[in-house]
C-alpha cells in the first residue's frame, strides 16, 4: 500500500537530501558524485526525450549545467519500506543563461543494497495552469 508522508516528514528530508546531491553534481559539473547516486538502470523521462545513467552523466563533461536552483513543494510517497517517489517544483538557471525555468519533477529512489538511489526521473515543465488536488 502507498503511504503519504508529510512534507515535513523525517524520510522526506533524507529523500530530498539525496535529490539535492543531483542538483548540485549539476551545479559543480561532478560527474562522480552524479554517478553515485544513480543506479545503472536510471531512466529519465525530459522533454527532450529518454535518457539513461550516461547520458545524465555525460551532460557534465564540459562542466556545470545549473548555475543556481531552488527546490519547493516537496511530496513524498513511499511504496513499501524500499521505494519513494519524491515529487517537488525545481526553479533553476542553466549556465550562461540569465532565463529562470521551472520544472514539476518526481524521482523515484529505490534501496539496493541498503543504499538509496535514485532509479527515475520525470520533468514536466510548470505551465502556470492549476490544477485541483
Amino acid at each position: 500500500m502507498t503511504q503519504m508522508i508529510p512534507t515535513d516528514g523525517p524520510q522526506l528530508n533524507e529523500i530530498l537530501t539525496l535529490e539535492t546531491s543531483v542538483w548540485e553534481a549539476m551545479v559543480l559539473g561532478d560527474r562522480h558524485l552524479d554517478a553515485q547516486v544513480l543506479a545503472d538502470s536510471f531512466l529519465g523521462v525530459y522533454p527532450s526525450g529518454f535518457a539513461g545513467k550516461a547520458d545524465h552523466c555525460e551532460q557534465l563533461q564540459d562542466g556545470p549545467v545549473v548555475a543556481e536552483y531552488r527546490l519547493s513543494s516537496a511530496r513524498l510517497r513511499c511504496i513499501g519500506n524500499a521505494a519513494a517517489l519524491l515529487s517537488y517544483r525545481a526553479s533553476y538557471r542553466s549556465s550562461g543563461s540569465a532565463d529562470w525555468k521551472v520544472m514539476l519533477i518526481s524521482s523515484l529512489w529505490e534501496k539496493e543494497g541498503g543504499k538509496w538511489l535514485n532509479t527515475f526521473s520525470q520533468d514536466t515543465p510548470e505551465t502556470g495552469g492549476r490544477m485541483h488536488e
